[in-house]
């Protein structure tokens, strides 16, 4: 017994040496036992009961030792880019996960600016997200301002071709209306009564000659219903009437009574008012977005809550050098006689969707700093990586994407305005990061 004891004290002495003589081993977190990136401050144990591994200082995680391991975490950082620092795995005060650092100089492999976010803070921002399909140009509304003119091709000159007096106005105001064939004036002109009196006699003698008269005085303008009633009557009338050319109203009367007139000089000036032009002055860029036959409708503040539907017709060859605006011609119905020349209109032409499929995100989905336009790409696991695009036409709620994006990657559509900020935070703060800390240190706040 005494020789069994004396083993055994000799037994725990030796331990006891063998242990005083290993050097002391710093703790630094403990780790999933499969190598999972899940980690605890103290012992911890899977929910199958086995216990997490404890890492020390000079032992690596298991993570780093896995095939496709980016290589030894050397420590982790603030997500927003703070400068602080930790030994082990940590959340900040936000629930984010601190970033590790690895011994190769890649942060978990994440683009610059890239944010991290816990799936409960997702939940309180109220992220959604939406993937970047093809599909069609989406159609857009131009907007412009513009004011009514008369339609060109419904104006008329009310003249004679020969020489007169004005003994008599039958329509003798500006803005009356007039009818085609309506006599406007009545004029007493020498080579009208002669040419009267030639045909008469032409008439009489039949043969080549009537026809020639008959020719002389439609050449002078002189209406099918006063040949009529000269070859009716036989008699010549000392005044003419001068009759109006189409339906219209008067928007210019030079014409007085007993005033000499030329030949060719305005009597009057006529427009027909059922439909009228609306010249839209149209931005330089949205030019090339607008087409002939495209519908367009117009709101004028002397009609409130009324809108007026009209029909691009033209878009005019120039472009203004001072305003860099081009101008496009919108046919405008006018039944009511409603809209007046000079009238100011606010016009929006709806432009049609094009079959050329093109990337389109929603219009909600992007960030648009003035200089520059950004989305949040969503690269899973609560990591959101800022985005610079390009864009192209809007309309209908969304807008085209030329250039930043590739179909069937995901953008987030809300909450993104709290995300960049977030972003931007971490971006504006990447210099003043504090250098790893030393082994054993744990965080690091200057």
């Amino acid at each position: 017994m005494r020789r069994v004891s004396l083993l055994m004290a000799l037994s725990l002495i030796v331990a006891a040496t063998v242990l005083a003589a290993q050097p002391e081993r710093t703790l630094l977190y403990y780790q999933d036992p499969d190598g999972a990136p899940l980690y605890a401050a103290g012992p911890k144990q899977t929910p199958d009961g086995r216990d997490y591994l404890p890492v020390f200082e000079d032992q690596p995680a298991a993570a780093s030792q896995a095939p496709g391991a980016r290589g030894r975490i050397l420590y982790y950082r603030n997500p927003m880019g703070l400068p602080d620092t930790s030994p082990v795995p940590k959340k900040d005060a936000m629930g984010m996960d601190y970033v590790p650092v690895y011994a190769d100089g890649d942060s978990a492999g994440d683009p610059s600016g890239t944010v991290r976010i816990s799936p409960g803070r997702m939940q309180t921002l109220g992220v959604r997200t939406e993937e970047v399909v093809l599909r069609a140009s989406p159609a857009r509304a131009v907007r412009a301002t513009g004011t009514v003119q008369f339609n060109e091709r419904h104006l008329a000159t009310v003249t004679t071709k020969v020489a007169g007096w004005i003994e008599h106005l039958t329509v003798a105001a500006t803005g009356d209306p007039v009818r085609r064939g309506q006599v406007l004036a009545e004029i007493y002109a020498p080579d009208l009564v002669a040419a009267e009196a030639e045909y008469l006699v032409a008439a009489r003698m039949s043969g080549a000659l009537t026809a020639s008269s008959l020719h002389r005085l439609r050449a002078l303008d002189v209406p099918e219903e006063e040949i009529a009633r000269l070859h009716r009557t036989g008699k010549t009338e000392r005044r003419i009437g001068v009759r109006a050319p189409a339906d219209g109203v008067v928007i210019d009367k030079p014409a007085q009574e007993g005033m000499r007139v030329d030949p060719g000089q305005p009597l009057y000036r006529t427009a027909d008012l059922a439909d009228v032009w609306l010249i839209a002055e149209v931005q330089e860029q949205d030019l090339g977005a607008i087409r002939p036959g495209q519908k367009a409708r117009a709101s004028f503040v002397a009609f409130p809550g009324r809108g007026f539907e009209g029909t691009v017709e033209f878009i005019y060859p120039t472009l203004s050098p001072e305003t860099r605006t081009g101008r496009v011609r919108i046919v405008i119905p006018n039944t009511d006689q409603a809209l007046r020349v000079a009238m100011y209109a606010s016009v929006q032409i709806d432009t049609a969707e094009t079959e050329v499929p093109v990337l389109t995100v929603p219009d909600s989905a992007v960030i648009d700093s003035g200089t520059r336009q950004i989305v949040l790409v969503d690269r899973g696991q609560g990591r959101f990586e800022p985005r610079t695009v390009r864009l192209g036409a809007q309309g209908g709620g969304r807008v085209q994407v030329l250039d930043g994006l590739h179909a069937g990657e995901t953008v987030v559509t809300s909450a993104n305005f709290l995300i960049d900020a977030e972003s931007n935070l971490r971006a504006a703060l990447q210099g003043f990061t504090a250098a790893p800390p030393a082994a054993g240190q744990q965080g690091v706040r200057p």
